[in-house]
């Protein structure tokens, strides 16, 4: 249980990171951009956490 609360409090870190980027980055905030840039940001997150963890298994 603990180990789901770490990795869930990870992609949350990263999600929030990402995102935080995400806006900084864009021109115009507007509901697609934010819709867009939350789902990518889930993938990034999700792909960040996975990678970490494939490089602690090692």
């Amino acid at each position: 249980m603990r180990e789901r609360l770490r990795g869930v409090g990870e992609f949350l870190a990263w999600w929030a990171a990402l995102a935080g980027i995400w806006l900084v980055l864009i021109s115009t905030v507007d509901a697609m951009e934010l819709a867009v840039g939350a789902c990518c940001t889930a993938v990034g997150a999700l792909a960040a956490t996975a990678a970490r963890r494939a490089a602690e298994s090692r």
